[in-house]
Parts: C-alpha cells; sequence; structure tokens
C-alpha cells in the first residue's frame, strides 16, 4: 500500500464509468478528483451512480474546465471511440496524464500526434486495455514459456455480445467514424491475438457484416504470421457472449475462458492439455483488472515508470485494424 495517490479527472459520462470510476476509487494509489460530460447535469448522474457516496468530487458540465483544474493530474478518457485524439491531445496539452479508453485513436498518424505531444509535455500516456492487468495472462504466459505445449503455431481469438438496445449507440456511426464492432470489441480480439507473435503480421485477411449506417456488426478474419503460423478471429455483436482466446503449439494447447473476467460475476479459468495426455483446468485469482489496470498506471505516473502498455503498441494494433477493415472492404488479402 502507498500513501501517495494520483489525482484522477474523468472526461466523460460513457457506460464504462460502471467499472471505471469504482476502480479508480477503490485503488490504492488513486483519488478520484473530478468528473466532466458536456451533458449538462450528466457528471453529477454518472458520479451518483457509479461513485460509491463519494461527496468531495467535482463535477463539470464543460471537460475542458477540468482540465484546467490544477488539482487534476491525470485523466481517464472514456468518449466516443472517434474523440479520443482529439482529447487526448487537449488533455496532453494542459500537461495531464492520459489513460485513454481502447482504442487510443483511429489511424496510426493520431497516435504519432499523441506520442509526440506526450514527449514534448513529459506526461504518461497508455490505452486502456484493462484485460492485459489480470494475472490470468501471466499463468497463460508461464505455460507457454514452460514449453509444455511446444512452439505456437496457432492462436484464435473470439470476442462477442448479443447487441441490446441500450448500445444500439455504437452502430450509429460509419467504421472511419469509430462506430461498429470492430472498434468496440474487435480491438480486444486483435490485442489479445498480438501477445503471442513478437512482430506484426504480414498479412491480413477478413471479411464482415455491414449494416446501413456503414458499421461493421462483425468480422471474421485471419492473420499470417509466416511459417505456417497463422492468428484467427472473430467478434460479433451477433454471437452469445464470448470472451476467450486459444493457443495452440506443438505438443498441446491451452485456452483463456473469459478475457472480460469480472469478480462475483464470473470465474477466471485457464486450461491446457497436452498430446501425451496432460489436461488441467486452473482456477485464476478472483481479482478486478480495472483496479489493476488504475494502480499501474497510477504507479507509472507517481514513480516515473513507462507503462506496461506502450505507444508502440497502440501503433502496431492500430496498423494491424486498418490492415484487417482494408481487407474486408476490399475483399482482398491487405499486405503489412
Amino acid at each position: 500500500m502507498t500513501t501517495t495517490k494520483l489525482n484522477w479527472g474523468i472526461l466523460g459520462a460513457a457506460r464504462i464509468n460502471q467499472r471505471l470510476m469504482p476502480a479508480i476509487i477503490e485503488a490504492s494509489n488513486s483519488k478520484l478528483v473530478a468528473v466532466a460530460s458536456r451533458r449538462p447535469g450528466a457528471a453529477a448522474d454518472t458520479l451518483a451512480q457509479y461513485g460509491n457516496g463519494q461527496t468531495d468530487v467535482k463535477t463539470y458540465d464543460d471537460p475542458d474546465l477540468l482540465l484546467q483544474d490544477p488539482d487534476i493530474q491525470a485523466v481517464y478518457l472514456p468518449m466516443a471511440n472517434g474523440e479520443h485524439a482529439y482529447w487526448a491531445l487537449r488533455a496532453i496539452a494542459q500537461g495531464k496524464h492520459v489513460l485513454c479508453e481502447k482504442p487510443l485513436a483511429l489511424t496510426v498518424a493520431d497516435i504519432e500526434a499523441i506520442q509526440q505531444a506526450a514527449a514534448k509535455h513529459n506526461v504518461k500516456v497508455m490505452e486502456g486495455f484493462m484485460y492485459r492487468f489480470h494475472p490470468q495472462h501471466q499463468r497463460v504466459k508461464e505455460i507457454i514459456d514452460s514449453g509444455i505445449i511446444g512452439k505456437v503455431r496457432c492462436v484464435r481469438s473470439c470476442f462477442s455480445f448479443m447487441m441490446k438496445p441500450a448500445r444500439l449507440y455504437r452502430l450509429e456511426k460509419d467504421i472511419a467514424n469509430g462506430g461498429g464492432a470492430m472498434w468496440d470489441i474487435g480491438c480486444y480480439a486483435i490485442h489479445t491475438l498480438r501477445m503471442f507473435f513478437e512482430q506484426l503480421p504480414q498479412s491480413a485477411l477478413s471479411v464482415a457484416k455491414y449494416i446501413d449506417s456503414g458499421a461493421d456488426i462483425g468480422q471474421s478474419g485471419v492473420l499470417d504470421y509466416g511459417d505456417g503460423r497463422f492468428a484467427q478471429f472473430e467478434f460479433s455483436f451477433e454471437h452469445a457472449r464470448r470472451a476467450e482466446y486459444e493457443v495452440i503449439g506443438t505438443k498441446g494447447g491451452l485456452k483463456c475462458h473469459n478475457v472480460w473476467h469480472f469478480p462475483g460475476v464470473d470465474e477466471a479459468l485457464v486450461s491446457w492439455w497436452t498430446e501425451d495426455g496432460q489436461n488441467e483446468l486452473e482456477k485464476q485469482p478472483e481479482v478486478n483488472h480495472f483496479i489493476l489496470e488504475i494502480e499501474h498506471f497510477s504507479d507509472c505516473v507517481l514513480n516515473d515508470k513507462n507503462p506496461a502498455l506502450s505507444l508502440e503498441d497502440a501503433k502496431d494494433n492500430c496498423r494491424t485494424i486498418t490492415a484487417i477493415l482494408e481487407s474486408a472492404k476490399t475483399g482482398q488479402r491487405v499486405q503489412l
């Protein structure tokens, strides 16, 4: 436990505050100072709904007022996907450290602009893939590093849930403006696959279903990493809930059963098997990866450490996604 805490502001009243606001409040090294939204009263309503009874948190109906608040050191940015880069740059210009909900931006050029601005203003920026802070993924790495499943040859990921009326706003914009399944849940599918390969894929091939707005509602495809190594992905707003990945090696395989694990809602499970008959199902720790994410980023700021998820990683994820989107649009394999 630490006695030093990072002062946080939340820049937006998005639904994800149901998880992130309590995480900022409960993390050992963070303090929620303010919440802002452009919708009159929305910041106060969100605080009342998810703020665990906090009474000393300021609320603003203008995000720029939050960014100008000298008490705030870091901001969490959960606005609409197409607005992430704009508001990240505004926050950085005010000297705020930024944890931005995925995706950090919709283009590599925007991420590069964020990277340059962060260096200029000496602030930390990280893309918010909270799942990476759950220890179940460290356990996956340990199994692979042990050699028990052999060399990794194929990885498969599946992320999906049935779209509910309250979430239809995610489909109102076209892909170029941050709408659709790829920027919402597909980026998880691609990010998890990339954990197991040290370089960009050589090419991407994908098929998609689109709706009238120009948003994709689901995609399925493959990334070619060369030498017969493939990464297969599927994500959809028309499938039952899944958040899982599977790794197949030369001697066996493993599966992470619930990447979106949340304590009290479901179990965190990792299973593995080998061709010589070993078969294990391991229950992983019941921990809140949102809190672990906040504690990690706060520690990076307070102790001048590099975030675990670098801006180079963000650019590579965006490069890969861009190639997949181009493939789905043209019906052709796209080289990276």
